[in-house]
């Protein structure tokens, strides 16, 4: 069905993980979109299965979490094998304790994380758009003219915006002709949704790193059902149908003996990739997700990724749009998201091929010296901690930003760095909350840490009402209630630090002092804030 409208502020191009996202966001920012997407409906097949512990936090911003711990299963351990036996065991709980909310490796597949969104949208009442192509688009000074076709039916829109989260194939990316660099990995894979008759680890993460093969399970939610992800063996690399029954008698053999497959859900093969756009932006134009950058599944980094490039541009996007913040705050997306993907594709890359490699070299390190330094570092708390805070993505930080200004001398946390999940107590509502919590609703929050005399936090109130009325704004003196808070800003008893943190929940701006001129510099002239005319 063809979109009644003829004009949108944003239009999504893509109905995946990103792209809802996207839409998401920009509804709790205020905005409409129109999305649309050449499918049919949502995927019931997906490759995509770790939500990790920083888009939980986005999902519980948003209201979603709940229900995103309910249909999933939380991962305990990860079991690294080779042919004749398992090589380490590595245990995956509590490893982000009093990091996050969410210290777990989460399998929620793409397919339910797809549907959790879709169900955000229904409530805003945004519909998705399904069986409708993009079958060009031009953009105007002010404006993007698009051409949407839908069961042989074509139709002229505009809109503000474009964005392109129609996959690794982007049509949008192809349109604006950005190189997409990169090259695909040499073996082919299959993906398997696959049902045991027995009980079998249900909540570990197997690595099976063969001499000439590698399979992967993964837990998911049901009874004895696990995503199974391996090179496809040799024999079938040239045909170009290769089925279920093909592949269960090798899948077997790399099972325990007495375990058997009862059921097999879904299956499909394909090539994994490791590709990045040139660039994410052309004008008006936006690319995320997957249509921006590809890569292996190792680390299950890749929707997680696409979910954050989504949630980062939404509200800069949604801001212009309002007339809240400068044009020039766009620019931001790719200084920040652009440098996240190449680390992240390189990073990525390299790990797969020590998994996924049969060179000899590469066998003897992952059958001989891997097992023993993972079991060594794996001991060091430091090093678990810088694990999960990667692998998690809490720990990305955009401290080279343009629209982040640091003014303390802290050495912990900086401007630009995720606000830590510290728990606190609401000196005004007397209960028990937590940072994140407090900076949940949309738009910049401003946090006062230290006391302040009665008249200063008056006129500081005051001067919050006059200039930003937009401007969430927190009061949170010293109290021994309190004392974690100020030890993780490095602060004393009798000392005060002005924190604002951005709707993305990174802290854009912190200095050792309140001083409102600063503060206003900040938001003005660093973020790009547009201050509100004064009746």
């Amino acid at each position: 069905m063809i979109p009644a409208e003829s004009h949108y502020p944003v239009l999504i191009v893509g109905a995946g993980p990103s792209g809802l996202m996207m839409a998401a966001q920009l509804l709790r920012h205020g905005i409409q979109p129109l999305i649309i997407d050449s499918k049919k409906g949502p995927t019931d097949q997906s490759r995509a299965l770790a939500v990790q512990a920083r888009s939980m936090e986005i999902y519980r911003q948003m209201g979603l979490a709940g229900q995103a711990l309910q249909e999933g299963i939380q991962a305990e351990s990860v079991s690294i094998q080779n042919d004749e036996k398992e090589l380490i065991r590595l245990s995956l709980q509590n490893l982000g304790v009093n990091k996050t909310l969410f210290p777990f490796v989460h399998m929620l597949e793409q397919s339910k994380n797809e549907r959790l969104l879709l169900g955000f949208l229904t409530v805003k009442c945004c519909p998705v758009y399904w069986n409708i192509t993009l079958t060009g688009f031009s953009q105007e000074e002010k404006s993007v003219k698009a051409v949407i076709e839908s069961d042989g039916k074509r139709s002229t829109i505009t809109a503000d915006w474009i964005i392109g989260a129609d996959g690794a194939h982007s049509n949008v990316r192809k349109q604006l002709k950005i190189d997409f660099k990169g090259d695909a990995y040499a073996n082919k894979f299959y993906l398997a949704d696959v049902e045991f008759d027995q009980s079998f680890a249900d909540k570990q993460v197997t690595l099976k790193m063969g001499n000439a093969s590698f399979i992967a399970l993964f837990p998911m939610k049901g009874v004895n059902r696990f995503r199974v992800v391996a090179t496809l063996p040799k024999a079938f690399a040239d045909r170009e149908e290769v089925s279920f029954a093909d592949i269960e008698p090798d899948l077997s053999k790399a099972l325990p003996a007495d375990l058997s497959i009862k059921t097999c859900h879904a299956f499909s093969i394909y090539k994994l990739h490791h590709r990045m756009a040139e660039n994410f932006r052309d004008k008006r134009s936006f690319l995320i997700g997957d249509a921006a950058h590809i890569h292996s599944p190792a680390g299950g980094q890749g929707m997680n990724t696409g979910l954050q490039d989504a949630y980062n541009l939404a509200w800069k996007l949604a801001g212009v749009i309002n007339n809240i913040y400068k044009p020039v705050i766009l620019d931001s997306y790719i200084d920040e998201r652009m440098p996240v993907a190449k680390k992240l594709l390189a990073t990525t890359d390299k790990l797969f091929n020590v998994i996924n490699s049969q060179n000899v070299l590469n066998r003897f390190f992952r059958n001989h010296i891997f097992p023993k330094l993972i079991s060594y570092f794996w001991k060091r708390e430091s090093f678990r901690e810088f694990g999960f805070k990667t692998i998690s993505q809490i720990g990305i930080d955009y401290r080279s930003s343009k629209i982040n200004l640091n003014l303390s001398k802290a050495g912990n946390v900086k401007a630009g760095d995720r606000l830590p999940f510290i728990k606190i107590f609401d000196e005004k509502k007397q209960q028990e909350t937590d940072l994140h919590e407090w900076c949940a609703k949309p738009g910049f929050t401003f946090i006062a840490l230290g006391k302040l005399k009665e008249n200063d936090l008056f006129n500081l109130a005051r001067w919050i009402t006059q200039n930003y009325p937009q401007l969430n704004f927190f009061y949170l003196p010293f109290s021994a209630k309190n004392k974690n808070v100020f030890d993780c800003f490095e602060m004393k008893a009798d000392q005060r630090k002005a924190i604002i943190v951005r709707p993305d929940m990174y802290i854009g701006y912190l200095n050792d002092t309140i001083h409102v001129d600063l503060i206003g510099h900040y938001l003005e002239q660093v973020a790009g804030c547009i201050k509100p005319q004064k009746a």
